[in-house]
């Protein structure tokens, strides 16, 4: 039996490591992973090659039925090294094909084939979105091909069971969405070129759907951009209700305690945002210098929403926060330990917005040396925000703000070493109008770029020092309750960074 070559449109996509301008350009993840995956396979077989050989055996073909489809699946496990390339391993069964042939003088002959087997690809992976990534694969599979023969009547079948086992190549592309860090599903396609059993190249397809599930590595984070912050060290004694705390032995037996992190969230979130990142950056040179520090990461919540969905979003945002230094700055994963709080303490009022945005934050906790100082964050990269407030469904600039960003495109002009980021917000609400999400995303978008076109077009500032992008509704630093609050929504931040 043969099962014919048949071309399917399958590239692979080879990604190298690049630079982006996404939300996730900086994004490196790492570790093991695995999963399954079950579909439909498909293989092409050759009737008219069936009919020939039949009829150099003196037999015609009255009638001919095939089985080309079947179910297959895959389980795999893999090692990703970056963002851009993994390795991945693992055991496919493709399932059962075949066909019955019924011939004149009186039989039939009836034949099926069985392919099962290992493969090791090396796939290379695209980011598109923070959560989605496109894929391709291309490696080589080592295939156990079981062939069966029978036949009656005028039909004789000599060899009724031959096999085959034998390597050859694979490839496929496919897309993936995580929906969460350690949880994803993928699409794919793959082309497996087998050896059946009686001398013949054959290919299958096997288009499937499968879940990702991640045992380490990083989280997908947003873009860095740097910001200078003034950060204040203080000693402190525990105080009720009493922070969690790893004490270290230093000079005289004592143990000092600094809390020189408090950095906010927006609704909802658990990742780090990027203008706080410079605030992880004085945490993770100072435990750079002082080897024997520990922390402890505490996160926090507002009281919206149930108290274990409070309990697990504090918790991700430690764990959010720990990772960022462990990765970025390579501080010992010992040294750190994440604890969620959810909203049991709260340092504002939760009746308020303001409020609840001062209680949704990450504290560190860092047990101290006792001489601290020479301790610098290098290099010292300032950083400027300026906060644009529109109208509904407005993407237009208010005269309000022209002085200011003249002073911005002044500031950008004389200073060569500084860059922009346009940042466009919105919210979900128009009063009591629901706005969609790809509402949202489009409105965002534009509010970006007019204030990057305004730099550019009345201002003079260089395009390529500056660059635009929409959050849509991802980032609502309130619930948008009343008018004013979802005024706050609907905004433009500028951020102003100093180039590495």
């Amino acid at each position: 039996m043969k099962f014919a070559k048949k071309s399917l449109a399958l590239a692979l996509a080879s990604v190298a490591a690049l630079t982006s301008t996404t939300a996730n350009s900086e994004d490196q993840t790492n570790g093991w992973y695995g999963g399954f995956n079950i579909g439909q396979s498909r293989a092409t077989i050759d009737d008219e090659r069936i009919i020939a050989e039949l009829l150099n055996s003196g037999l015609s073909t009255t009638s001919l039925t095939n089985e080309d489809r079947d179910t297959g699946f895959k389980i795999f496990g893999a090692y990703q090294f970056n963002k851009h390339f993994a390795v991945e391993g693992g055991y496919f069964d493709l399932g059962e094909f075949g066909y019955t042939a019924v011939t004149a003088p009186p039989g039939t002959l009836a034949a099926a084939l069985k392919a099962r087997g290992l493969n090791v690809d090396v796939v290379g992976i695209l980011p598109l979105t923070e959560k989605l990534s496109a894929f391709g694969r291309a490696g080589v599979n080592y295939a156990d091909v079981k062939d069966s023969f029978s036949g009656t009547g005028a039909v004789t079948v000599l060899t009724p069971s031959p096999s085959e086992k034998g390597a050859s190549y694979k490839m496929g592309l496919g897309l993936q969405y995580d929906f969460t860090r350690n949880i994803g599903v993928r699409a794919e396609a793959e082309r497996y070129r087998l050896d059946d059993a009686i001398g013949n190249m054959s290919d299958i397809d096997l288009v499937s759907l499968g879940l990702v599930f991640r045992f380490g590595g990083n989280d997908k984070s947003n873009e860095e951009r740097s910001t200078d912050t003034t950060t204040t060290t203080t000693t402190t004694a525990p105080q009720k209700p009493a922070p969690v705390v790893v004490v270290v032995p230093v000079a005289r037996k004592t143990s000092q305690y600094c809390s020189i992190l408090d950095l906010n969230f927006e609704i909802e979130e658990g990742e780090i945002q990027a203008n706080d990142k410079e605030r992880l950056g004085v945490v993770g040179t100072f435990m750079k210098k002082y080897p024997d520090t520990t922390a402890v990461i505490e996160g926090h919540s507002d009281d919206i929403g149930t108290d274990q969905y409070n309990l697990e979003l504090s918790q991700q945002r430690a764990d959010s926060t720990v990772k960022y230094l462990t990765d970025k700055f390579n501080i010992a994963p010992s040294r750190l330990s994440a604890v969620g709080y959810g909203k049991m303490r709260p340092i504002a009022d939760n009746s308020t917005p303001e409020g609840q945005r001062a209680n949704r934050r990450i504290n560190a906790v860092i047990a101290c040396a006792q001489d601290i100082e020479g301790l610098t964050v290098a290099p010292a990269r300032t950083t400027m925000a300026l906060e644009m407030d529109f109208d509904p469904y407005s993407a237009e600039i208010d005269p309000a703000y022209r002085d200011q960003l003249r002073s911005i495109a002044k500031f950008i002009k004389e200073n060569p070493s500084v860059n922009a980021s346009v940042e466009g917000h919105a919210g979900k609400h128009v009063g009591n109008t629901s706005v969609t999400t790809e509402e949202a995303m489009t409105i965002s978008k534009r509010r970006a770029e007019i204030v990057v076109n305004h730099l550019v077009d009345k201002l003079g500032v260089p395009r390529s020092r500056l660059s635009a992008e929409g959050y849509g509704q991802t980032r609502r630093v309130t619930y948008g309750t009343s008018l004013e609050d979802q005024q706050e929504n609907r905004r433009v931040n500028i951020i102003l960074t100093y180039k590495k």
